[in-house]
């Protein structure tokens, strides 16, 4: 079992040194890679959040709206703690 954790570091620690190393080699990014660059954190937070929506009920569903709503006004710890509440609330009340 230890192994298998020893491996997942030295994989999570190459591919994290593989794109420093090579972007290094770059004088200057390119915009086309800069972009792409630049899509990385909305694609890995669809990834995140879109399979449990798949097979949410209508309390996920409300605090995520809720805090996509907030989050169009109010910063990332606003839009985390007002979803969490939503959902938490929801949860209680409908159990």
């Amino acid at each position: 079992m230890t192994w298998v954790i020893l491996a997942g570091a030295v994989v999570t620690y190459l591919t994290r040194i593989g794109g420093h190393l090579v972007l290094s080699r770059f004088d200057e990014i390119p915009p086309r890679v800069e972009a792409a660059l630049n899509a990385v954190p909305a694609a890995v937070l669809t990834t995140l959040v879109a399979p449990p929506l798949l097979h949410a009920g209508p309390v996920e569903w409300a605090a995520t709206i809720v805090a996509g709503l907030v989050a169009l006004r109010a910063g990332l710890m606003t839009m985390f703690l007002t979803g969490a509440a939503i959902l938490l609330a929801g949860r209680f009340l409908l159990a």
